[in-house]
């Protein structure tokens, strides 16, 4: 993979005034202002981080952890940019080209969790459970559903995916020209891409971290073909696909913890005594995590602070994205051939000393959190919502835009959903069999739910209930 290709600006609508433009920014600077001027990016101001409806204030929704991932991604594209020219390791790469990447990478971050459905990855999981409970006890016109649809259809629904989702938002469903959505860079839609496989092509044992999930569903394999055949990265990850996700990792990993601390979830001493056999066991490590803590403590006694808990944590949370924005950094520049060969199989975090570290992070967030009682209660109740909705709309798009009638409810229930995403459908499905026209409704349904914030998602659930 060659950096000309792999920074391709092209996009699918190619302006007409492109050439004479008196616009002195990028292409990769006009796409920021594309996404922070669209809907579906405010969105995230009431999507799930991790605490769904959450009344405080500091607790992060998905537009904040948004932009702490765009501004992490930045920093690491600028790091990571200039070891590139520094020692030379690509002839070809030029200044403007670390401009360009650290553009994309703020974008990315922006985009990279706009495909995720409400009630965060629970959502997700909501989804992909009543796909499996009712694919194969739907039917259409007698026939079912699950022998209608071909195999990468069905897969495509039951490994339902918030990137895929993503990829398929902006390119399509933000109808506001053309039905070329957003209409945002090659490059940049290649970096969200952070599976660049089919639903048919999952392999979690292959070892090879880009097998894990699917990057794009059958109805927008076209798009994901240009995009990848402009990059030249093809069935590779991007490079800047790695930072992008050491970006993410390395937010929320870290504001796990913080917002766990905020919530009463996890104390000092937790984390002093987690972070004890950590150290231990990396006694090579630049960073000594348990003593900064301890450090930092002492510092907020000094300072007369009247919690120097928080104190300590608030700061050591900060002291450890530093120290592992740097082991991230390292981790792209050594794996530098590997990753432009397309051969690199981990994450940026493999080998380095910040390994251990995110691992902790994310098993303390597991086991203190995720595993609560109180985050259980909460997915609980989502659950109800979710199904209700997905029972509701999937009945009500079975026979719309066909010769079938349908019934009262059926039809007001369409009426529900935005008009952006039935006019991608209807030229997504123009043309095509009865087959395939039946599994783009069924991604209608996804499109909608996906769309939803949070408080909407409860709202419409209500309301359809006769409870408000």
């Amino acid at each position: 993979m060659e950096w000309k290709t792999l920074l391709s600006d092209r996009r699918e609508r190619e302006s007409s005034h492109r050439q004479r433009s008196a616009d002195l920014r990028s292409e990769f600077e006009k796409d920021y202002h594309r996404i922070i001027g669209s809907a579906s990016f405010r969105r995230l101001q009431d999507k799930t981080q991790v605490f769904p409806l959450d009344k405080s204030d500091f607790i992060r929704t998905r537009l904040t952890h948004s932009l702490e991932v765009s501004s992490l991604g930045k920093s690491l594209g600028q790091n990571i940019g200039e070891n590139i020219l520094k020692y030379r390791r690509n002839s070809g790469f030029t200044p403007q080209m670390k401009e360009d990447i650290s553009h994309i990478l703020e974008c990315a971050g922006l985009i990279h969790d706009i495909g995720n459905p409400p009630f965060g990855h629970f959502g997700e999981i909501a989804i992909r459970e009543w796909f499996a409970r009712n694919l194969p006890r739907l039917r259409f016109r007698g026939r079912a559903a699950d022998e209608m649809l071909s195999g990468q259809m069905k897969q495509d629904l039951l490994h339902f995916e918030g990137n895929a989702q993503a990829l398929r938002l902006v390119t399509k469903l933000h109808y506001l020209v053309d039905e070329h959505g957003m209409n945002l860079t090659y490059a940049l839609l290649n970096t969200i891409i952070k599976y660049p496989v089919s639903s048919t092509e999952i392999n979690e044992e292959s070892g090879n971290i880009k097998d894990k999930k699917m990057g794009y569903y059958l109805a927008d394999e076209k798009i994901f073909r240009s995009v990848t055949e402009a990059t030249g990265a093809g069935n590779n990850r991007h490079p800047l696909t790695y930072i992008l996700e050491a970006a993410d990792d390395l937010a929320y990993k870290t504001a796990d913890i913080e917002d766990a601390y905020v919530k009463g979830f996890i104390t000092y001493y937790i984390l002093e005594r987690e972070l004890e056999p950590l150290q231990r066991a990396n006694p090579q490590s630049p960073f000594r995590p348990l003593d900064k803590l301890r450090q930092l403590y002492e510092r907020g006694l000094g300072k007369g602070v009247s919690n120097p808990e928080s104190y300590a944590v608030k700061n050591w949370i900060v002291s450890a994205q530093g120290f592992l924005i740097s082991c991230a950094t390292f981790g792209f520049t050594s794996n530098y051939d590997r990753i432009m060969e397309g051969t690199f199989c981990h994450d940026l975090f493999y080998g380095t000393f910040g390994e251990k570290l995110m691992d902790l992070l994310g098993d303390m967030a597991h086991r203190y959190v995720f595993s609560s009682m109180a985050i259980y209660k909460m997915e609980v109740s989502e659950s109800p919502i979710l199904n209700d909705l997905m029972d509701k709309l999937v009945h009500a798009v079975l026979y719309f835009d066909t010769e079938e009638p349908q019934d009262t409810i059926d039809k007001r229930v369409v009426s529900f959903i935005s008009d952006n995403y039935k006019n991608a459908y209807k030229l997504q499905s123009a043309g095509k069999s009865e087959e395939e026209k039946l599994y783009l409704r069924l991604l209608l349904v996804t499109d909608y739910v996906c769309g939803m914030t949070d408080s909407y998602a409860k709202r419409l659930y209500q309301e359809m209930n006769g409870m408000i």
